[in-house]
């Protein structure tokens, strides 16, 4: 029997066990049936479809897990084209039948895939709440009274549901993210121009992204490497060029002070600080940052010309049709009136100084880590006052696509109400595959389950590993440390510093007489409880390394050294003839404070 969730690692096992495509396209079947939430779908894959698209598979490639995604239900937002449903991006005055998939779909069908339907959304991707739509509203898997999010709003509900084992959605604003927090999943917004948005009815075009719902980070990423690629027919398509992150140390930014806004949610804001905490254990620097810059950012995209670009999407469909749209989607997208050709610049140069301040607090920063949304509403009061509230779900969310960044959302935890939150980290431009890890750690960590089922266990095998960089690491104690006389033995060659911390406390360290400058020497004394000593652990290239190596001079050499965190390293260690009659400056915590104490 599969459990509630269906993440790939669970199918990838069953179809080994004997399990077929058809056997799960049966239960996919039985559980749409049985869905208690009649707004998750405005199209289904018709049932005698799903089983012929099952049958198919299994006779072009009959040999379990033979392709990345052999046999995985999925499902689409309706403003992405699959062939042979209709699309109506929530406007059945609007729909039209495309005559071939979207090109992120057509990828996904080759690697195996099956599409069990399409999804519901916000109308024309214009919301972040999921009420916005004629087709019903998708409710929170956790509590009917409460909005799903959206505007992918579901393709969230059908994963969080177990009725798919992943699904698409677009995300402007923050619509690939919000409705992760609000269902207990994995968003993965990668970042724009990464995934091509040809067959995808545009929101706002030069930010638009196809993003994916997931059980797990592992799930997201091992998809979304399926969906990437450049394509020409996509204006805003580009040629990734990875950009890694410190594998260990990262330098979290997060909100403090005037900035942390939570709209009067409590239990969202404890839920945030927890997540901090968990990143500290986790081996993190906390860095609180000025998200002003980032705010500020934020609000151009409802609140300034960059909603031109949804009345440009739509400007024909509109002027033959304003009757058939959603009150408040009208509102919005005709108050794109106010907007002219100067505005549009006068908004690119704000953006551009806003830009520039944001790179002053990246300096300090490897990643940002910020509430997906700081609240949650039930539907009810969402449609009293739907602007100003679906407003709050993207103070956190709607720069990321405006600066290019990639984002990885990930499940904070539950507060006493029973509903769920969630942390997003965001990454420089096509830091995608950088980002995972630590966003992973984060949710496993959280111990959070997986959509609709809390106590869920996430499988080992969807662990993402930390991506070889092809880089050496090695850990100095002494002359080499930033700031010290020898350092530029690794910075010369490209070295950068990933972390400073400490050894572990059996470690003691030593002046070595007649070096110049000073030499330490640390050795390791099993038994020995000292505090343990600072250090830095740096990576250089491999041949870097080799030069660094041979040039140590006896008694000094590189062999294992265990830090604070029981992780090993390569480091600076001491044959113990060499301390004989030496200085011991264990006392002082390290190198450093032992330079200080000679001036």
């Amino acid at each position: 029997m599969l459990p509630i969730m269906l993440d790939l690692a669970t199918l990838k096992a069953a179809y080994a066990a004997g399990l077929t495509p058809l056997d799960l396209v049966e239960e996919v079947i039985a559980r749409r049936k049985a869905s208690d939430d009649p707004a998750v779908f405005i199209t289904e894959t018709a049932d005698e479809d799903l089983r012929a698209a099952a049958k198919s598979l299994m006779e072009k490639a009959p040999e379990p897990n033979s392709l990345p995604l052999w046999g995985v239900p999925f499902a689409v937002k309706d403003n992405i084209d699959v062939a042979g449903l209709p699309t109506t991006a929530a406007c059945p005055a609007f729909a039209y039948q495309p005559e071939k998939d979207s090109v992120v779909v057509a990828r996904l069908k080759a690697a195996g895939a099956l599409v069990i339907g399409k999804t519901n959304l916000d109308q024309f991707a214009t919301g972040l709440n999921g009420t916005r739509s004629p087709y019903g509203a998708p409710r929170s898997v956790f509590d009917k009274a409460y909005v799903s999010g959206g505007s992918s709003s579901g393709s969230a509900v059908s994963v969080a549901a177990g009725l798919a084992s992943f699904a698409l959605g677009t995300d402007t604003a923050g619509s690939g993210r919000v409705p992760a927090a609000f269902n207990n999943l994995v968003g993965i917004k990668p970042t724009p121009g990464l995934v091509p948005n040809v067959g995808v009815v545009p929101a706002c075009r030069s930010v638009d992204v196809v993003t994916i719902f997931a059980a797990t980070v592992g799930d997201g990423v091992a998809i979304r490497r399926v969906m990437d690629g450049y394509d020409a027919g996509d204006p805003y398509s580009r040629k990734a060029v990875p950009v890694g992150l410190p594998g260990s140390g990262l330098r979290i930014g997060v909100l403090e002070g005037a900035e942390r806004e939570f709209f009067g949610n409590a239990a969202v804001e404890a839920l945030y600080d927890q997540a901090i905490e968990r990143a500290k254990s986790l081996g993190a620097t906390i860095v609180p940052f000025d998200y002003a810059p980032f705010r500020q950012a934020a609000e151009l995209l409802y609140n300034g010309p960059w909603v031109a670009e949804r009345l440009a999407a739509v400007k024909d469909f509109i002027g033959t049709n304003a009757d058939d749209f959603d009150p408040t989607v009208r509102t919005i997208i005709e108050g794109a009136k106010a907007y002219d050709a100067v505005a549009a610049f006068e908004g690119q140069y704000t953006l551009g100084h806003l830009r520039q301040k944001a790179l002053v607090e990246w300096e300090k920063l490897d990643v940002l880590m910020l509430p997906t949304s700081p609240t949650t509403y039930t539907v009810e009061a969402m449609l009293a006052d739907p602007i100003v509230k679906n407003s709050h779900f993207g103070r956190y969310t709607n720069f990321a696509n405006l600066f290019g960044y990639a984002a990885i959302a990930v499940p904070g935890g539950f507060g006493p109400d029973g509903l769920p939150s969630g942390v997003t980290f965001f990454g420089p431009s096509f830091s995608d595959d950088a980002l995972a890890p630590f966003a992973d750690a984060m949710h496993r960590a959280c111990a959070s389950g997986m959509g609709k089922d809390k106590s869920a266990a996430l499988p080992d095998a969807s662990k993402v590993a930390e991506p070889d960089d092809g880089l050496v690491t090695i850990m100095v104690v002494g002359a080499h440390l930033t700031g010290m006389p020898l350092n530029h033995e690794l910075t010369g060659p490209g070295g950068t510093l990933v972390k400073t911390c400490r050894t572990a406390g059996d470690y003691r360290l030593f002046v070595l007489p007649n070096t110049t400058p000073p030499k330490p020497g640390l050795i390791r004394e099993p038994g020995f409880a000292g505090k343990g000593l600072e250090v830095e652990v740096w990576k250089v290239t491999p041949a870097a390394f080799g030069r660094f190596v041979q040039n140590i001079p006896a008694p000094l050499g590189i062999g294992k050294v265990t830090l604070e965190d029981g992780s090993q390293v390569s480091g600076f260690l001491c044959e113990p003839y060499a301390i004989e009659g030496a200085q011991e400056v264990t006392e002082l915590g390290g190198w450093r404070a032992y330079i200080a104490s000679r001036r």
